[in-house]
């Protein structure tokens, strides 16, 4: 609009969606009609209408009313007029900064039709309590809203309204399997759980011109915020890590991922994770617990490439049985693959007095599948007596073990409850008189002193049990994962990860004329058995 050297009135609308309940009294329609008769009535002839709507009046960072402040730094507009004072906004310090302090200061008159607010009248007294009124009515409307909020994500309904990559969501916000992306979850999941970082994976899906998900929500919303036109494929490590940690895929419904420190503020915080509610079952799941708990387990483990730019097999599962570094894949391009090798990274680096621990990755190799080969088969062909076997060394000695601790705790609990008693009591000959202040204030120290180491050691014998009793549940988690997989001829990065957790390696021991080493497999689930031991014979590595 074109008024020429003359300055306008800007008319200035807003609706927020809270608004919706107030009927047609606040429409956009009806504001702007009230402000054009209004305008008419005052022979202002040059206005200019600025409009927001779907904008709450806590927030100022409206397109139209950032343009209308912009027009009124360039000094192109001598009034400002909203139908009342909550049209403006309702956050009663910004309101008053413009309304007193800037609008003054490009001599910018204010109206506010229906509440009779006029800049240029003396009679303004009460507008600054009219503004904490509306920001009152604001900031109800926020708990309101919060308290709907909140019900209905713990009664378990999925309160994200958009559905995650992999999924569809229907009109009750119910989630089901996109058969167009589930496949690119599960191959994401499939390329962690063999040990490939977030962002070889997502090279991996760019190479292979998978769209990415903001290029999915642009081709079927048509909504642009996510999407690139110009790199449609180019996923990022960042948005891998995301679906990786999400754990909807397990077919779980997470509530209040994040929140607000304010209705004022509209920028996120992530929730601690005691804070967020989760609901499991909810929907299909995209991905397994065992496949889950493999994945969390290699991300938490520090993977790094060689200078090459490749990543060995076995690299973040390897440690050394001295000084507990790991240990480092060593990888030229003169020399052969057959020639690469592992070695203590606190050797390599030249920390401490550790030695090199060399082995070759080929060596490595050969006994874990040699291991693996003998694991898998014993548990799959008799499973009963690899049980048997795996716990031997630690069954009978853990089950005396938690049969004592639970004996001790029960013990232990009702001293706790005698001692209450106790303390109640001297309390009572102390009010009494039986008991003076002086006898009454060490007795009852040297009990609460006893209460109080009591319950450190009943905490302990606590967790003595619960690690007893998980044990038998991770025992029955790994027979399950092993029963995945057929006895195999060649080893490949998924079953390793799926199934080790870490490798042990021991220094040579070259004492008997003969080079041997040890190696000590760590399962995932079981940790170390009775099967873990390898040890390399060979003259030479």
């Amino acid at each position: 609009m074109n008024f020429g050297a003359k300055k306008w009135a800007a008319l200035y609308v807003r609706l927020s969606r809270d608004d919706d309940s107030e009927g047609d009294s606040n429409s956009i329609a009806h504001q702007i009609e009230i402000l054009k008769k209004y305008a008419k009535d005052h022979n202002i002839i040059q206005y200019k209408i600025y409009k927001d709507d779907g904008y709450s009046g806590a927030n100022f960072n409206r397109p139209c009313f950032q343009e209308m402040i912009s027009d009124i730094e360039s000094g192109l507009v001598n009034m400002v007029i909203v139908k009342d004072m909550s049209r403006f906004g309702r956050n009663y310090l910004e309101v008053g900064m413009y309304t007193e302090i800037r609008f003054p200061e490009f001599d910018v008159r204010f109206i506010a039709v229906n509440d009779g607010v006029d800049s240029e009248r003396e009679d303004n007294d009460f507008t600054p309590f009219r503004n904490i009124i509306n920001e009152w009515y604001a900031k109800d409307t926020s708990k309101k809203i919060r308290a709907v909020f909140k019900a209905k994500g713990m009664s378990g309904k999925r309160l994200s309204t958009q559905a995650p990559y992999g999924y569809l969501r229907d009109r009750d916000g119910n989630l089901s399997v996109d058969p167009e992306t589930a496949p690119v979850i599960r191959l994401i999941f499939q390329l962690a759980a063999e040990g490939n970082g977030p962002g070889k994976i997502a090279r991996h899906l760019r190479e292979m011109e998978i769209i990415t998900p903001g290029t999915l929500e642009f081709e079927r919303t048509g909504r642009t915020k996510n999407y690139d036109p110009i790199r449609p494929c180019h996923w990022y490590s960042s948005t891998i890590e995301k679906i990786l940690r999400n754990k909807d895929y397990l077919g779980h419904t997470v509530n209040f991922k994040t929140t607000r420190k304010s209705y004022k503020s509209k920028k996120k915080i992530q929730n601690p994770e005691e804070k967020q509610v989760l609901f499991e079952n909810t929907h299909e799941a995209l991905v397994s617990q065992e496949t889950w708990e493999i994945v969390q387990k290699n991300r938490e483990n520090r993977r790094r490439p060689t200078r090459m730019g490749d990543m060995g097999m076995f690299s973040g599962l390897l440690y050394c049985a001295d000084c507990g570094h790991t240990l480092n894949l060593n990888r030229t391009k003169s020399l052969a693959r057959e020639k690469d090798s592992y070695t203590c990274g606190a050797y390599k680096q030249q920390r401490g007095k550790c030695t090199a621990h060399f082995i070759r990755a080929i060596v490595l190799e050969q006994l874990v599948l040699e291991n693996l080969r003998a694991v898998i088969a014993f548990a799959r062909e008799d499973t009963d007596g690899f049980i048997r076997q795996a716990m031997s060394n630690r069954m009978e000695a853990q089950m005396q073990e938690q049969a004592q601790a639970k004996r001790t705790l029960e013990q232990q609990e009702r001293r706790i409850a005698e001692i209450d008693g106790i303390i109640k009591r001297l309390y009572e000959d102390n009010i009494s008189g039986k008991l003076t202040d002086e006898r009454f204030s060490k007795m009852s120290a040297d009990y609460e002193q006893e209460q109080a180491h009591l319950q450190m050691s009943v905490k302990e014998l606590q967790q003595t049990v619960e690690a007893c009793e998980q044990q038998n549940v991770n025992m029955d988690s790994f027979i399950k994962l092993v029963k995945k997989y057929t006895v195999p001829d060649k080893l490949f990065p998924e079953l390793l990860h799926a199934l080790v957790e870490k490798i042990i390696v021991h220094a040579p021991d070259k004492s008997s004329g003969h080079r041997t080493q040890q190696i000590d497999i760590h399962y995932n689930f079981i940790g170390e058995i009775g099967l873990s031991h390898a040890i390399d014979k060979k003259e030479s590595a």
